[in-house]
């Protein structure tokens, strides 16, 4: 820390050495998450144990938020549950290269998102601090993009040491142990550089579009609980509702290949692109939300109505033009979201705010892919009718702002200050 408190990084380096972090380890894990189908298959996995086991990771990843989340803000630990966390990911995806059996194999698989569970909650609150500085949507915004950089390269990487081993899962994993060790590096350095990144926020004071209390955190162990803002269960139901309605890449990619309309190899370019896609739009709303408010938040229920009216197409351009916009939903699903959490909890429970609210978008994420499925085997008519009622649904929530507490289009009004630059 310098002197005054301040902490020894401008916010914005503080950011985008986070954000490589997250490159590193995307890079690590969706390289891995990117065979793990295929790999079970090796061992002699069935496909209901497959779809048993990437199911159950899935589930751990959001229902232990909702444990992880309250402990690190009542351990104030955020840190260590960081890189507890990264560690805990970076250390079992090599080792699923070189498991032999079956069952550790699952294990393993499951322990990666468990990874993902105890750190997630803590990192969003460990770089919420330093967006108060940046600029919520901006900060947010750089960061998501540089994670999906990551998760760009990792699958790519796998798919080249695939080819040059002869579909050898272990060197192709094991390869992957490099980055990890890269990730635990920056993050340890990281943590000694700023080891209270709090000192961001208390330096810029609420941000233009905050409407949470200021209230200073409680001591470790005080027992005082600072209440939840109502306007984050309005704000977490809008969301919801939104993800409700938004088909998984799954039923958009079974749509391609069933159709014919690409062959199966040109699958993984159009999912590639749409993560390109993802970056930019997180991108632009970040900065948007940053000028404008959550009224920028609006973009994402008109574009999930756009999805599958394009997506389901029996015409190439359109189908592929479908899975690029819902690129951009996911992009502003993982940015500006998190960013207005931040503006609407106040620092003492903000990573039992993510905890939640990753239970409860993942939980819709999850309706959406079974009801998109459903309709989809039915009528594609039925199902862009139902998803634009869902998502005009989400836009009215959105507008009414349980009745303007506080998801409002309106500024409080703070001093001017200066914002720190990239």
């Amino acid at each position: 820390m310098n002197r005054g408190g301040r902490p020894a990084l401008r916010p914005w380096r503080f950011i985008v050495a986070f954000g490589t972090v997250s490159l590193l380890a995307d890079f690590v894990y969706e390289g891995a998450r990117s065979v793990t189908g295929p790999l079970l298959a090796s061992l002699g996995a069935s496909a209901l144990v497959v779809g048993a086991v990437t199911g159950a990771g899935e589930t751990a990843a959001l229902v232990l938020r909702l444990v992880s989340g309250p402990l690190a803000d009542r351990t104030r630990r955020f840190w260590a549950w960081t890189i507890a966390g990264y560690t805990l990911t970076v250390v079992s995806v090599p080792l699923l290269g070189l498991a032999g059996v079956l069952w550790a194999a699952c294990v393993l698989v499951v322990a990666e998102r468990v990874g993902k569970a105890v750190r997630s909650p803590a990192k969003d609150t460990l770089l919420s601090h330093a967006t108060a500085a940046t600029g919520r949507g901006r900060g947010f915004a750089v960061h998501e993009a540089l994670d999906q950089t990551g998760a760009l390269i990792g699958p790519l990487v796998v798919a080249g040491m695939l080819a040059l081993t002869h579909d050898a899962y272990g060197p192709s994993l094991a390869v992957l142990a490099a980055p990890g060790v890269a990730t635990l590096a920056v993050l340890v350095w990281l943590r000694l550089r700023v080891p209270d990144p709090a000192g961001y926020e208390r330096a810029a004071g609420p941000t233009r579009w905050s409407t949470a209390p200021t209230e200073e955190e409680p001591p470790t162990g005080s027992g005082r609980r600072i209440p939840m803002e109502r306007g984050f269960w309005a704000y977490a139901v809008f969301s919801g509702v939104t993800l409700a309605g938004v088909a998984t890449f799954g039923v958009l990619s079974f749509h391609l290949v069933h159709h014919r309309l690409l062959p199966t190899a040109a699958v993984p370019l159009v999912y590639a692109a749409a993560m390109a896609v993802a970056a930019l739009a997180a991108l632009a709303t970040g900065w948007a939300y940053d000028r404008i408010g959550p009224r920028a938040l609006a973009a994402l229920p008109l574009l999930a109505a756009a999805v599958p009216g394009l997506a389901f197409s029996t015409q190439v351009a359109a189908a592929v033009g479908g899975v690029l916009v819902w690129g951009a939903v996911m992009g502003v699903q993982e940015s500006t979201l998190r960013a207005t959490v931040a503006d609407l909890v106040p620092p003492g429970r903000r990573a039992t705010a993510y905890g939640l609210f990753a239970a409860v978008t993942g939980g819709a994420a999850f309706l959406g892919g079974l009801l998109s499925g459903a309709l989809y085997d039915r009528s594609v008519h039925a199902l862009i009718l139902v998803t634009v009622a869902i998502q005009a649904l989400a836009l009215v929530l959105l507008l009414a702002g349980a009745a303007g507490h506080p998801v409002r289009f309106r500024s409080r009004r703070t001093p001017p200050r200066t914002r720190d630059r990239p």
